[in-house]
C-alpha cells in the first residue's frame, strides 16, 4: 500500500513537471509489473486516471459528466435531462416586484403605440383589398353602419379607440419634457405618471361623447 501511493506521488509529479513527457509505453516502464501486490492491469488503470486528471481535467470532467450510463438508451438519457431541465429554479419575473406606476407606464406607452400603429396598418391593408374582396369600408358605408348602433354602443366603441390614442398622445408630451431634462426625481415621475393616467381618462371621455 505505501509502494502504491509512493508510485501515485511520483507519477502526478512527473506529470505536472512534464505533462507530455509520460506516454503509456513509459507510464508501463515507470510501474514495473512487481513493484506492488497488485495487478498491472490495475496500476495502469489508476496511473492513467491520475495522469489524464492532471494533465487535462476539464476536458476529463467533461467526457465522464457526457458519458451516457451503462445500458441507458440516448432517448432516455434525453427524456432525463428534459426532466432535469423542468425542475430548474425560474428567474425572478415582474411578479415579484411591487407595481409602481412607473414601470405600468413604461409597459402601457409600448402597448398603446402597438396598438395604435398595428390598427393603422390593419386598416390601411383592408382598405386596399376591399374592392378585391367585396368589402364596404369607403367612409359613407362606414359612417352609415356606425349611425345605426345603439347610443350606448356608440359610445364605448368611441371611448375605448379613444384610450390608446389620449394615452400615448399625453405620454408622449410626457417623455418630450422628459427630453429636456425636467421632471426626473422619483416624485416628480410618479405625480406626472399618474396626472396622465387622469388626462387619459378625462380626454377619452370628452372624445366619446363629441
Amino acid at each position: 500500500m505505501l509502494a502504491q501511493k509512493l508510485i501515485q506521488q511520483s507519477v502526478r509529479r512527473l506529470a505536472l513537471q512534464q505533462p507530455g513527457a509520460l506516454s503509456r509505453g513509459a507510464l508501463n516502464k515507470f510501474i514495473a509489473p512487481g513493484s506492488i501486490a497488485v495487478s498491472n492491469s490495475s496500476i495502469q488503470l489508476r496511473s492513467a486516471f491520475v495522469l489524464n486528471s492532471w494533465t487535462a481535467p476539464d476536458n476529463a470532467l467533461r467526457h465522464a459528466a457526457t458519458q451516457p450510463q451503462m445500458g441507458l438508451k440516448p432517448e432516455d438519457a434525453y427524456q432525463i435531462l428534459v426532466k432535469q431541465r423542468l425542475n430548474r429554479p425560474v428567474s425572478p419575473h415582474l411578479s415579484i416586484y411591487q407595481p409602481q406606476i412607473t414601470w405600468y407606464g413604461s409597459a402601457l406607452n409600448r402597448i398603446t403605440g402597438s396598438l395604435l400603429s398595428g390598427g393603422f396598418y390593419v386598416f390601411g391593408f383592408s382598405y386596399l383589398v376591399a374592392p378585391l374582396l367585396g368589402w364596404h369600408l369607403e367612409s359613407a358605408a362606414l359612417a352609415a353602419s356606425f349611425g345605426s348602433l345603439p347610443v350606448l354602443a356608440k359610445l364605448g366603441i368611441k371611448y375605448v379607440v379613444a384610450l390608446p390614442f389620449t394615452y400615448h398622445s399625453f405620454n408622449g408630451v410626457r417623455h418630450l419634457v422628459w427630453d429636456t431634462g425636467r421632471e426626473f426625481s422619483n416624485k416628480q415621475v410618479q405625480r406626472t405618471g399618474w396626472l396622465v393616467v387622469g388626462l387619459t381618462f378625462v380626454g377619452s371621455g370628452v372624445l366619446a361623447y363629441m
